[in-house]
């Protein structure tokens, strides 16, 4: 160690006092490295490429023989044909009866092509099927038609009758053929009352539970009489109590201990839908959302107009739902504008007349 420090020592030392000799010395050593490299390790990389070609080559003859390397139409060529087996020519066969034409299947399978969101999808070799039946309005049988309607009529005063035009009757109730459906009657010009709709509905769930907002609210649909709020009629809303879309939300003009309700009719959305029919709601009357749609825009382009007023009470600040009407002091109803529909929701499922008394 000490002779190779003292060595490198020297040779510093040199080169340091004669400059010629360190750039002479620069000069070899760069030709001796260009020598070797040239003359040694290109020479063995070489060697060592094709060496190792060769051992690749003879592995792959091993695993996968050259004839399998071949081209395909090569293989075929080269592979050996079997012989032909000579088949003696059959007897002419007799002509085949014409066969009825074969109908065909009932159903085909619809290709959708690719398509951009929002885009009609295209149906490849056949006609797209046609949508479902609307289920605006199911079917209601005579009898039952006139029993509804008498149902709804002997719950209506005069007052009532003459005052409004669109009547939306709601059966809350959890069991019965009327139970969870709203029944849409329109007055005619001679007052008579003529179902245009027949809907299932969910209203509320009749609980008190933990709203999503952290506090615990009832979900009842109270029964009674109610006006729809004309300052609160949206095509879109989202509820913060309780974090649900209301689309087409039409709100009840009803006031609780000085408070607007959040009381309303919506279209569901979702998994609402295959719910509607039962009590699923948060209190709010839930109809289908093509319903909700139809419903908003008719109430809102022919239902217009001057509406009565249910009677307040001051000391309370809570609006009658029982049906009573404000009066002024010679009797008269009183109307401001609004939309002239009247809901009417009770408990009653439309089965034994007797029980729904109690």
């Amino acid at each position: 160690m000490y002779l190779l420090c003292a060595m490198a020592f020297s040779v510093l030392l040199a080169f340091d006092r004669d400059p010629a000799l360190e750039q002479a010395s620069r000069r070899t050593v760069i030709a001796g490295l260009e020598g070797l490299r040239s003359d040694v390790a290109q020479p063995v990389g070489e060697v060592v490429r094709d060496s190792g070609r060769s051992v690749v080559a003879t592995v792959s003859d091993l695993f996968d023989p050259p004839a399998a390397r071949l081209p395909a139409k090569a293989r075929i060529a080269a592979a050996p044909r079997p012989p032909r087996a000579v088949v003696p020519p059959a007897a002419p066969l007799a002509p085949a009866k014409k066969s009825a034409p074969v109908a065909p299947p009932a159903a085909a399978i619809v290709v959708p092509d690719t398509h951009v969101a929002g885009t009609t999808p295209k149906f490849v070799g056949i006609t797209p099927p046609a949508p479902p039946p609307s289920a605006a309005r199911a079917i209601v049988s005579p009898a039952e038609l006139v029993r509804v309607t008498m149902r709804l009529k002997e719950n209506l005063t005069h007052e009532m009758l003459d005052n409004f035009s669109l009547f939306l009757y709601v059966s809350k109730a959890d069991n019965g053929p009327w139970a969870q459906h709203m029944y849409v009657f329109a007055k005619g010009a001679d007052g008579n009352l003529s179902m245009r709709y027949n809907w299932p509905a969910s209203t509320g769930r009749e609980l008190v539970e933990m709203a999503p907002n952290g506090t615990r609210q009832p979900s009842f649909t109270p029964r009674g009489y109610y006006q729809l709020d004309p300052s609160r009629m949206y095509k879109s809303h989202y509820s913060g109590q309780w974090h649900q879309p209301m689309p087409y939300a039409m709100f009840f003009n009803w006031e609780q201990h000085g408070l607007r309700t959040g009381l309303a009719i919506h279209g569901a959305t979702g998994l609402e839908v295959a719910q509607l029919g039962s009590r699923a709601s948060a209190g709010c009357i839930r109809i289908a959302p093509e319903n909700a749609r139809m419903l908003f825009n008719l109430i809102r382009a022919q239902y217009k107009g001057l509406a009565p007023r249910f009677a307040y009470d001051r000391r309370t600040a809570s609006m009658s739902n029982d049906g009573v009407m404000m009066h002024d002091a010679s009797g008269n109803v009183q109307l401001s504008g609004g939309y002239k529909v009247l809901v009417f929701v009770e408990d009653y499922g439309g089965g034994n007349v007797v029980a729904a008394l109690f």
